[in-house]
């Protein structure tokens, strides 16, 4: 079977897994555990990639990452190279520590990122010898399990300072009290409950995320020839263009000014085109435009769709729109 295609853009979020060759373990004591994360701070500083959430188990890791620079494939090649250095000269070993390639699952972080973190909280609880336990006991071991990020979602003094938790808590309120506590009631539905594993979308493909994310995959990545693929035509893609760039020349072709186009309950059609042009080019999910714009990401897609509604019914509006993704287009 194929292996699934390598996607990679800017503020691209992925979910990536290692497993120990033969399913031997790759963490044989705490010290293990504790420079694969001091790796992964300096790896993550070196390459300016987000660490959302991670957990470390025995023979294997998940991790979910956001990529502003679309550099997957060089981060995890300097990081997993540190880490099986450091463990085979620590341990006397040799040879592979890994099984294989580092698996990844392109997400859209819309409509998955919180199930996505969830299940990696969960993956303590679910292995043999845990998955028994009851609620309250599992609920307890969650917490104590020292290399989760999951501790540092519910609790600011048990969290990495490199760690990114604002793309997940957003969705829950933000990094707040009332935003932690929401989080871990969603996490611990997964312990009274079975919850859909949401990386089971993603198999053969290796794309987690809604009909509208996957078509935009395939238009951007998959109806082009591979050969075609490195080419820069083609490599114009979502998060090329900067946020400022698109609020700039939206606000010149529109005529509004920032502080009308910004400011909530104002702004026009041209509000609702610029909540598109971040989403397609700017790289930026519905939680962080709704953010910038004073609204819950909710309205964002609401907006978004009015907004394709009523361009599709003004010859003129789709004019000055293709002349708006042209000056973009320039770089």
């Amino acid at each position: 079977m194929a292996r699934p295609l390598r996607i990679q853009f800017e503020n691209a979020y992925y979910h990536v897994t290692c497993r120990g060759n033969a399913r031997q373990e790759i963490f044989l004591n705490d010290a293990d555990y504790a420079r694969f994360l001091r790796l992964l701070e300096r790896s993550s500083d070196i390459y300016q990639v987000d660490i959302i959430a991670y957990v470390l188990m025995m023979n294997h890791f998940h991790l979910l990452l956001k990529t502003p620079l679309a550099n997957l494939q060089e981060f995890m090649r300097h990081f997993n190279i540190s880490y099986t250095s450091y463990y085979n000269r620590s341990h006397q070993k040799t040879g592979h520590l890994y099984q294989g390639r580092y698996k990844s699952f392109l997400i859209d972080a819309d409509h998955h990122l919180q199930e996505v973190s969830r299940y990696i909280h969960l993956n303590p609880v679910r292995v043999k010898g845990k998955s028994n336990l009851n609620v309250d006991e599992k609920r307890k071991y969650l917490k104590q399990y020292l290399w989760s990020t999951y501790p540092g979602y519910i609790s600011t003094r048990a969290r990495e300072s490199f760690v990114c938790v604002n793309n997940v808590l957003g969705y829950f309120g933000g990094n707040t009290s009332q935003g932690k506590r929401k989080y871990e009631r969603f996490v611990e539905e997964g312990l009274s409950k079975e919850v859909e594993n949401p990386l089971e979308r993603g198999k053969g493909h290796g794309v987690v995320g809604s009909i509208e994310f996957m078509e935009r995959i395939k238009q951007r990545f998959l109806s082009a020839p591979v050969q075609s693929r490195e080419l820069p035509a083609v490599r114009k893609i979502l998060g090329q263009v900067e946020p400022e760039k698109i609020i700039r020349v939206t606000c010149k072709e529109m005529g509004v000014t920032r502080e009308d186009l910004l400011k909530r309950g104002s702004g026009g059609i041209a509000r609702g085109f610029l909540m598109e042009l971040l989403y397609r080019y700017g790289g930026m999910n519905q939680r962080e435009i709704g953010e910038l714009m004073g609204i819950d990401y909710s309205a964002v897609s609401v907006s978004r769709k009015r907004f394709d509604i009523f361009q599709k019914k003004d010859k003129s509006l789709l004019k000055q729109v293709e002349k708006i993704k042209t000056q973009l287009s320039q770089g």
